[in-house]
């Protein structure tokens, strides 16, 4: 997941990113309760891979998110953002979800819609799966197999319903043989070949080929049942049709969202959703120094964005609430990468000279430190997913001896590569994300100590499909090195890495292998794990994956991303799961008291 996921994350002022870092290390050492907090609050960290206050949580109620921006669409086949993935949950329901469980078994994966896992058959090719009793529309009507065939045939209509992942598309009609729903003559809808709805309780997916994360695509908003009746094509995002435990209200764009129970929601027919509150509410406040103050103050229960606490919203909330912030690892890394199209990148010596020149303590200073920035990464695995091994994973000593750089190390390799003096080069970094210009002042510090020269390039982050997403683009500007961030799509290496690493999507528009990888060893790595349904395989793979793009030194790491954020003292059954890169589950969010 691009940063498109999160794209309000927080802008922070670069003359205040190291006054706070140096602020957050002092906090993380010291200050603040650590238990339960005299203000009701849980503690610091109490939602971290653990629920808090669930045995205070009760029925009602009205629970109060806010957020800095909107979701890019509310429709289940256009949203991309982490945040609305999360949150859709209140009002839509997929064949299987994730189970609602702090930390590393959040990212487990439970019936929803289905009565079981489904039968796989086929040699994985076919899964089988029968729709549990009970399960309705908003209206009563009862949700049917053809539901969720036609809503994820809307995936296919691209010219209409853009902005979402098509990760159902690629598995299931990789050759895009498909026109999608709106193009589909068929009187009877025969629709997309590779779902057959036997009878209205039983759906059969046809793979070409095994994927052994199909159920975790499955997983995906984008899999939600649509009602062809209830679809407004590209205006289904201002009022989707539920099948959840709560409905659309009202909502207006950039402005709020309110929903209201579904009265014909059963909880009989859904082992996955308490439904505790009454009434839902986002309000979206574009004013960050504002929200996070209402946060502070309780106005508010959530921010929904799950991007942390601004630099001013920080320093307070660590005086004086420490007790109701949690510091998550997200999911996210932030690196650097260098594109072997742009010489002398183009040798892996040179590549190496830049990891070892980096003041690795620096960049980590630069992100926000510790607490707002992250733990220093050291490899490009985050480790939140299975095969993650963190910092114990550190081949080139980022986090340890050489955590500040290595002179002598970073001359060897110039020497090695062929430009013993050092060589010219361009960082480009997104100007809307100061954080970023700040480790790229870093890294251009670091680098003129070994010889190496590097301009700074800085561009609109909205641009970036054509700029650094175009590698024709990137080797004419000579783009040495980019500035960027990545996080899974869904909790797997094929979720994260197969967009980064794989000669198979290097795109000429909208590319994400800025590096340009065309190893046949990782292709063939990704190869095995697609076609890999045992757990303990597919892990032992995502590792040997990992070491493959390291020993490869196309990235250097800046941070494994933490989050600072805040729950009011009211908020009840709270947890931080890695289903969405370290957020909170927002769907079985319930309060101490409702009034």
């Amino acid at each position: 997941m691009t940063t498109q996921r999160t794209s309000g994350r927080r802008k922070q002022a670069l003359a205040a990113a190291a006054v706070v870092a140096g602020l957050l290390t002092t906090a993380a050492c010291g200050g603040g309760n650590s238990g339960g907090g005299s203000n009701g609050a849980a503690g610091f960290n109490a939602a971290v891979n653990k629920v808090a206050q669930a045995d205070q949580v009760k029925k009602g109620g009205t629970l109060k998110f806010v957020s800095t921006q909107d979701a890019d669409s509310w429709d289940t086949t256009r949203g991309y953002y982490g945040f609305m993935w999360d949150f859709s949950r209140y009002y839509s329901r997929q064949l299987v979800t994730y189970k609602t469980a702090p930390g590393a078994e959040g990212a487990t994966l439970t019936p929803d819609l289905a009565t079981d896992m489904g039968k796989v058959s086929d040699g994985g090719k076919t899964y089988t799966f029968t729709l549990r009793d009970g399960a309705t529309w908003e209206d009563g009507k009862p949700i049917t197999s053809q539901d969720i065939k036609y809503g994820i045939e809307r995936v296919w209509a691209q010219d209409v319903l853009s902005g979402g992942p098509i990760y159902l598309q690629q598995m299931l009609d990789p050759k895009n043989t498909y026109k999608g729903p709106y193009k589909d003559s068929a009187k009877d809808h025969l629709g997309l070949q590779a779902i057959s709805t036997p009878d209205a309780k039983t759906v059969v997916f046809h793979l070409p080929a095994p994927n052994s994360d199909f159920l975790q695509v499955l997983a995906m908003v984008t899999a939600s049942p649509v009602r062809q009746d209830m679809d407004t094509k590209s205006k289904y995002g201002l009022h989707p049709f539920s099948s959840g435990p709560y409905k659309f209200q009202s909502y207006s764009p950039g402005k709020n969202l309110v929903l209201v129970r579904n009265a014909n929601w059963k909880a009989s027919s859904d082992p996955v959703r308490k439904a505790y509150p009454d009434k839902i509410t986002l309000d979206i406040s574009t004013n960050q120094v504002n929200s996070d103050q209402q946060l502070i103050n309780g106005d508010y229960d959530v921010d929904a964005s799950q991007t942390g606490l601004g630099p001013q919203g920080r320093q307070i909330a660590l005086k004086q609430h420490k007790d109701n912030l949690d510091n998550p690892v997200s999911g996210f890394i932030r690196y650097a990468v260098f594109p072997q199209s742009v010489k002398p990148f183009d040798n892996l010596h040179c590549r190496k000279a830049v990891i070892y020149a980096a003041d690795h303590v620096s960049l980590q200073t630069a992100r926000g430190g510790p607490i707002a920035g992250g733990d220093i990464g050291t490899n490009m695995l985050p480790p939140t997913l299975a095969g993650g091994e963190g910092q114990k994973y550190d081949p080139y000593q980022i986090s340890g001896a050489n955590k500040n750089g290595n002179v002598n190390l970073a001359k060897q390799e110039l020497k090695a590569c062929g430009q013993p003096n050092g060589f010219s080069t361009t960082i480009a970094v997104r100007n809307n994300k100061s954080q970023e210009v700040a480790t790229a002042e870093s890294l251009q510090a670091a680098l003129k100590k070994v010889g190496i020269n590097a301009d700074i390039y800085q561009y609109d982050g909205s641009q970036s499909p054509g700029i650094i997403g175009s590698p024709s683009n990137v080797e004419k500007k000579k783009l040495g090195i980019i500035i960027m961030g990545w996080g899974p799509d869904f909790p797997t290496v094929q979720g994260y890495g197969i967009p980064l690493w794989s000669s198979h999507y290097i795109l000429q528009s909208g590319n994400n292998n800025y590096a340009l990888i065309k190893d046949k060893t990782i292709d063939g790595l990704f190869d095995q794990y697609t076609t890999t349904l045992d757990d303990t395989k597919k892990t032992q793979l995502s590792t040997e994956i990992n070491h493959k793009v390291m020993e490869g030194a196309y990235y250097l790491p800046f941070t494994f991303e933490r989050l600072l954020n805040i729950r009011s003292s009211r908020l009840a059954n709270v947890y931080t799961t890695n289903a969405y890169s370290g957020y909170y589950d927002f769907v079985n969010l319930g309060l101490k008291s409702t009034k």
